[in-house]
């Protein structure tokens, strides 16, 4: 069972995507030059680039600023998705931000946009998506770029926030329990892998379930962690311990999964994009209290493995286990600790 299961998602587009990351890691971080000693400046620093003021890796970009951190983000959306549905990608591109933002322990300010659409038709259903998200998380729109005369449809979103405290994709460390938390009140999308928990929702409750992630990093309970994202929870899992230098073992069946949903394999679950979902690398004394935090906002959330040394991620179930990546040999993003400032 698990050696179909690795090789599924080890074969996932979502999981895959992420290797694309790789390209601006080159760019941006320090990579082996050419005598092949890490550190060695990479192309771009020696042509004279200017190096990032932040660590890359993380949902955001966390500038040091004042007593806390300037976060910066920016999704690009999926153009099938885009075409598809394109009032759900208006709301998607707004959601996706404002979550990376709480991901990080923060609390979004503003977001920028940047569209581009054959017609004004094409970008209606766009600006109407994009809107109804601003409203429901309360985060203003506050400029950007449209274009009614582009050959094709096409969508970005930046934000900005702030935080007190951070939770990182740097942090995890061996003997973290993970815990994952996922709103389980949605449905799947009919085409696309996206577990809806957001549209239809009462707009205060969705700001309050969020509202978590900054308390516990401000609590000095939870300093590692990221949301689920296209890679689903598997790959998020996968840059979470990449960019740490740690490994771990995924207890497949304490993933929380809607149990009332028809062909909802766990394959198709662990690489599923929810609306809400964040998976935390916790220290063992304050798992308890992150359980109830969530438990409290009526989330799902369950410990599901154990972050160790090893840089190979393990799925485990049914007392068998499988190797499903290994960092050490096969990097993902090209992103990891000892290229962080």
């Amino acid at each position: 069972m698990l050696g179909g299961l690795a090789a599924e998602l080890r074969g996932a587009i979502g999981i895959l995507a992420k290797r694309d990351v790789q390209i601006p890691a080159r760019y941006l971080a320090g990579k082996p030059g050419a005598d092949g000693a890490i550190g060695a400046p990479s192309a771009a620093a020696a042509a004279g680039a200017v190096e990032p003021p932040a660590a890359l890796g993380d949902d955001c970009a966390a500038i040091p600023d004042g007593d806390g951190y300037l976060l910066l983000a920016a999704e690009g959306i999926w153009p099938t998705f885009l075409e598809g549905d394109p009032w759900f990608a208006g709301y998607s591109a707004v959601m996706v931000n404002v979550s990376d933002i709480y991901a990080m322990g923060g609390r979004p300010i503003a977001v920028v946009d940047a569209v581009w659409g054959t017609s004004a038709g094409a970008l209606e259903p766009v600006w109407e998506g994009m809107v109804a998200a601003s409203r429901a998380y309360g985060v203003p729109i506050v400029g950007g770029h449209t274009s009614a005369r582009s050959p094709y449809n096409a969508l970005a979103v930046a934000i900005a926030g702030r935080a007190r405290r951070l939770i990182t994709s740097f942090a995890a460390r061996p003997g973290d329990v993970l815990v994952a938390a996922i709103d389980l009140r949605g449905r799947m999308h009919a085409e696309y892998p996206f577990w809806n928990a957001s549209t239809g929702t009462d707009p205060a409750r969705l700001r309050g379930d969020l509202e978590v992630l900054p308390a516990l990093a401000e609590a000095g309970l939870c300093d590692a962690g990221k949301d689920i994202s296209m890679g689903g929870v598997a790959g998020t899992l996968l840059m979470l311990l990449e960019t740490s230098g740690a490994g771990a073992v995924l207890d497949v069946d304490a993933v929380p999964r809607p149990r009332d949903v028809r062909d909802l394999s766990i394959a198709r679950w662990l690489l599923a994009f929810p609306s809400y979902g964040f998976l935390l690398s916790v220290r063992p004394g304050a798992a308890g209290e992150v359980l109830s935090a969530f438990a409290r906002r009526g989330v799902a959330s369950a410990a599901v493995g154990v972050v160790d040394g090893s840089r190979r991620l393990a799925l485990q179930a049914a007392g068998e286990r499988q190797t499903l990546w290994d960092l050490a040999a096969e990097p993902l993003t090209g992103l990891s600790r000892e290229g962080a400032r």
